[in-house]
């Protein structure tokens, strides 16, 4: 017997994005709007009646803000919450806070061309809020935490790296020939790439502020918008001993530096010399996503060959499955994020099952395995 549909309020000011969230959740039998109301205070009294599966939460209104309520709702009853934020740099920062309060994910709304965007983007948002729904909500135990949003761009089909990094001739990766990057072997240097999505925010922040300003360098995907990014890295340099930035091309991974992946843009690692260094290219969504982890490991498989260690964490969907194997393919290290730990156990699952994790670990020792590993 099918589970009932999962019950959703929508807290938002504005009477557009109300009706339009409510009528595109309400086409998906999964899915039952129990109520859309207009600010945090009546959704109070309608939580005194019902309490909801999952909150789609606007961060921007009278009376009371939303970060304020979702404090209020974290500290009383974990919930999933799916915060509605404008793509705006004060946007990205209020919901950096938000998700440090213990938001699940984002999904971004526009000032101009509201409701047209809202029902182009009608089946990422259904994904956003079912996947939410499913999240393991816990209290946030740390200053910043939260979660992705569904990438800029849909293709019409799901693309692997291939569309844009060919792989290597010779091999038998899971997604075309790869190479073992033989020669990537003669540096000292090492690399981390750690790829996550739903609920990696919270991951990532768990590991960079353990991590010693000696640590390697580290390249990350986290499924996130354009300006989200840069804010989200911010956000983390302030908390950590390590320096955490928005990727950028040419900058270098080297010891004690992190580099996010930008919000709409894909992240590479390429060797130069005795080096590795980012390199950002534009390109379609690759597994739905962009930035793809799926590209970060295919290139970090390519430049650094076993000189890696590839981490791959909370999220739903397979995106960085298949990079994962073309980096233990080619002699990296590779590890996955374990299911109790996960807020959403698919992409680490669906990288067991394709052979790439090699271990798997809860969250709390990924710190010292990235440190033993160096």
């Amino acid at each position: 017997m099918s589970r009932p549909p999962y019950r959703v309020l929508i807290v938002d000011d504005s009477a557009v994005v109300r009706d339009v969230v409510s009528r595109v959740l309400s086409a998906d039998k999964r899915l039952s709007v129990m109520a859309a109301v207009a600010d945090p205070l009546f959704a109070i009294n309608r939580m005194a009646m019902e309490w909801p599966d999952v909150i789609v939460l606007d961060v921007e209104m009278p009376r009371m803000d939303g970060l304020t309520f979702l404090r209020k709702i974290m500290a009383e009853r974990p919930t999933p919450v799916v915060i509605c934020s404008t793509l705006t740099t004060q946007g990205a920062d209020t919901t950096m806070q938000a998700m440090s309060a213990g938001a699940v994910s984002i999904v971004t709304k526009p000032k101009m061309g509201l409701k047209e965007h809202l029902l182009e983007e009608a089946d990422d948002l259904v994904a956003v809020v079912v996947a939410a729904a499913q999240a393991r909500v816990r209290r946030p135990t740390s200053p910043s935490a939260g979660l992705p949003a569904p990438a800029a761009l849909k293709p019409a089909r799901k693309l692997t790296a291939d569309a844009v990094l060919p792989g290597l001739k010779g091999s038998k990766g899971p997604m075309g020939p790869m190479g073992p990057a033989r020669a990537m072997s003669e540096t000292t240097d090492r690399i981390v790439a750690i790829g996550t999505s739903t609920g990696g925010t919270q991951a990532l922040e768990q590991i960079l502020t353990q991590l010693p300003v000696d640590s390697p360098g580290l390249a990350i995907v986290q499924h996130m918008p354009a300006n989200f990014t840069a804010a989200f890295a911010k956000r983390l340099n302030g908390l950590c001993q390590i320096e955490v930035k928005e990727a950028a091309s040419g900058d270098r991974v080297h010891t004690g530096i992190a580099l996010i992946a930008p919000g709409g843009k894909h992240l590479t690692i390429e060797r130069s010399g005795a080096q590795y260094r980012a390199v950002v290219v534009d390109g379609p969504a690759v597994s739905r996503h962009k930035p793809s982890v799926d590209v970060l490991f295919r290139s970090v498989a390519r430049a650094a060959g076993r000189n890696a260690l590839g981490i791959i964490m909370t999220g739903m969907g397979d995106d960085g499955a298949r990079g994962l194997r073309e980096m233990r393919d080619a002699g990296a290290r590779t590890l996955g994020q374990d299911e109790p730990s996960c807020i959403v156990y698919g992409m680490p699952k669906e990288a067991m099952r394709l052979g790439g994790v090699e271990r798997e670990l809860d969250l709390d020792h990924m710190p010292g395995a990235i440190l033993s590993w160096r």
